[in-house]
């Protein structure tokens, strides 16, 4: 269970880290949007289901 909870905290770190990663200069800078949202979703995706699990464990289930 613990290297699923690291696993979830790794997926919102990456998240974090898609959002700030510098792409102005690069052939990069025209998917920069993109990458915002995935960002966006992987850290409200990992996030949800964390908080979800540790609700469920805290009801026992």
């Amino acid at each position: 269970m613990d290297r699923f909870i690291l696993l979830l905290l790794a997926g919102i770190l990456s998240g974090f880290a898609l959002l700030r990663v510098p792409l102005n200069g690069t052939f990069l800078e025209s998917v920069s949007p993109v990458t915002d949202i995935i960002g966006i979703l992987a850290i409200l995706v990992f996030s949800l289901f964390l908080i979800y699990k540790g609700i469920m464990a805290m009801l026992g289930k």
